[in-house]
């Protein structure tokens, strides 16, 4: 009975821990929908099946327990493929899935990076559903995480870029 106990402590915890070694991705409309549940800023991956940068931005700052544990703490996560096929519908109006030529993107992406389609980008948007900035590009952990704080908390609306980056203080 004891050892049964035992594993059972052990299965459970192996369960917690695993539940913040990954970020909690959810689809756009699901962050739209926790969002209007319990209002938190919505974290937008954008990023393509073909963009290395994008596989390695997955495979190393996505990975760091730090940045996990950020992220779902602070945010409502959303993984998104720019030239994803599904429909999204947003404020409103429902994105697709456009193919023109050799070029192909979903609207949604394309709307929230302001047509300049760099891969990979984080869009941050705010409790309201607001656009407040995308930012192109990979993100080392370390950069990541100064990123992920300026636009927690209202942080942006607060104080200057270069004025928060020079007094950050990195758990990384």
């Amino acid at each position: 009975m004891k050892k049964l106990i035992l594993l059972a402590f052990i299965f459970v915890g192996t369960i917690q821990m695993t539940a913040q070694n990954e970020i909690n991705w959810l689809s756009f409309e699901e962050a739209i929908e926790k969002s209007k549940e319990n209002p938190k800023p919505i974290l937008v991956d954008l990023y393509t099946d073909w963009c290395g940068w994008c596989k390695k931005m997955d495979a190393t700052t996505y990975k760091n327990g730090i940045i996990i544990k950020y992220i779902n703490d602070n945010y409502y996560a959303v993984k998104m493929d720019g030239e994803g096929k599904d429909d999204i519908t947003f404020q409103g109006k429902t994105f697709k899935y456009v193919q023109q030529g050799r070029s192909k993107f979903h609207q949604l992406a394309a709307a929230i990076m302001r047509g300049k389609m760099s891969y990979p980008s984080t869009a941050f948007f705010d409790k309201d559903l607001k656009l407040i900035q995308t930012v192109p590009g990979y993100l080392a952990k370390e950069r990541f995480e100064k990123v992920l704080a300026y636009f927690n908390n209202d942080n942006y609306k607060k104080t200057a870029w270069k004025d928060f980056e020079k007094n950050f203080k990195s758990s990384i």
